[in-house]
């Protein structure tokens, strides 16, 4: 199914009650944590901008677009963007593989008692695979996955999550350059169709893109 963008001014920066004092709070730690050299363990992690993310997620939510509420982080870090959205009264999930970024987003949103669920495990569920190549990133897909069958699509899960992925209503991602068309290729592939993934470009401007079906195209 096709992806459709969703047009975004990005003009409203507001927070949630409490999310100044979450993020300066996060952003003391992500300090601490490079200036510890502590960050040399995790070389591909980098935190978005929480202000521009969070714009875009709180537009398309004033906007009514989302299908329900359930949101979910692909590679969330220490959960900044995850706790945003907790705030703006999601049900917030963050997927991040390294246990020690885990921990601390999990210890971060029990000091600020911000309600999310933190889960450590890779973002590509079960029958999904990458390989890098050529400068890029690259989906791979079970052979029983390629027909994207609606009923096994509807089964696929993450560990540690009380949902499924079809009840994901929004993702969010940072993605680098080199994956910036595998992550819309992997959400085409494993969201329902309304779904909407909202991407983080490191030129410091958020996207979003909803999967619509066929006849929408």
């Amino acid at each position: 199914m096709p992806l459709e963008e969703i047009e975004l001014s990005l003009t409203d920066l507001s927070l949630p009650e409490g999310g100044a004092e979450w993020i300066a709070e996060a952003n003391r730690r992500i300090d601490a944590l490079f200036e510890s050299g502590e960050n040399n363990k995790y070389p591909t992690y980098l935190p978005s901008d929480p202000l521009q993310a969070f714009a875009a997620l709180n537009e398309i939510t004033q906007k009514e677009l989302p299908l329900g509420r359930n949101f979910c982080e692909w590679g969330s870090g220490y959960g900044i963007v995850t706790g945003l959205a907790s705030m703006a009264g999601y049900e917030a999930y963050g997927i991040e593989q390294e246990i020690d970024l885990v921990e601390s987003a999990e210890q971060l949103a029990a000091d600020m008692k911000v309600d999310a669920t933190f889960c450590c495990t890779s973002y590509l569920p079960e029958g999904f695979d990458s390989y890098v190549g050529m400068g890029a990133e690259y989906l791979m897909e079970a052979e029983e996955m390629q027909s994207r069958d609606p009923e096994m699509i509807s089964e696929l899960a993450y560990e540690g999550m009380d949902i499924e992925i079809a009840d994901i209503d929004v993702f969010f991602v940072f993605p680098s350059p080199q994956q910036q068309d595998f992550v819309q290729e992997l959400f085409d592939a494993i969201a329902v169709e309304g779904a909407i993934l909202i991407c983080y470009h490191k030129m410091g401007r958020s996207y979003a893109f909803r999967k619509i079906g066929e006849e929408d195209w």
